[in-house]
């Protein structure tokens, strides 16, 4: 059975351990303290909706690592900043010597977070292309059919996603390139499973003139 982790605010200040509900806060923002909520009266009252956090912004270029708690530097000297925005499921660290075909960086396809609902973050409305990374590194699966999942990015649907028959195999790095455009302020990502767990390895979002 699933659990089902429901989003809350959080100071993300526990150091060492990796906060992965919407709402935390990066680059030593500190979360203001928790008000007592009143009494709810009988009659139903609205609720807000949770806001989406803000990443770092380098360059115009949003770029998240999952599953590590430190930002993360690769060969061209970008910086993936540590991951934020997922709602449910939990990461991952592979050994460091783990080889990854199909890229420079392996480090960037050795942690991830897996069986999450969604990602979200907050971003100007505008046009933007969307990266996906993944790696099938998990070595329980061995073959194609073994972890196949769904995704929807920005209405984009993606049905019946096999990292293993994207990537060629296992331990094989995977772009998935999306075009997107955001109205609403967020970016959002939701995932659904079908055989194992949904899993990624890490995220890019790029701004278009």
């Amino acid at each position: 059975m699933r659990n089902i982790l429901v989003p809350i605010v959080c100071a993300c200040a526990a150091a060492g351990i990796l906060a992965s509900v919407t709402g935390c806060r990066t680059d030593n923002q500190i979360a203001a303290p928790a008000t007592p909520t009143a009494a709810v009266a009988s009659t139903a009252a609205t609720t807000a909706a949770p806001t989406p956090p803000t990443p770092v912004v380098k360059g115009g270029v949003i770029r998240i690592k999952a599953g590590l708690s430190e930002p993360f530097t690769d060969s061209a000297g970008n910086v993936w900043q540590a991951e934020i925005g997922f709602e449910g499921g939990d990461v991952v660290s592979r050994d460091a010597s783990l080889a990854i075909g199909n890229t420079k960086d392996a480090e960037l396809f050795r942690t991830e977070h897996y069986s999450m609902d969604s990602f979200s973050c907050g971003v100007s409305n505008g046009k933007y292309i969307a990266k996906l990374y993944f790696a099938e590194t998990f070595d329980s699966i061995t073959g194609p059919g073994q972890r196949v999942f769904s995704f929807n990015v920005q209405g984009h649907e993606f049905k019946d996603f096999d990292v293993w028959v994207k990537a060629g195999g296992s331990n094989k790095a995977y772009v998935e390139t999306v075009p997107v455009e955001v109205t609403d302020g967020k970016f959002k990502i939701v995932f659904t499973p079908n055989v194992e767990n949904p899993q990624i390895n890490a995220i890019e979002i790029i701004p278009q003139s």
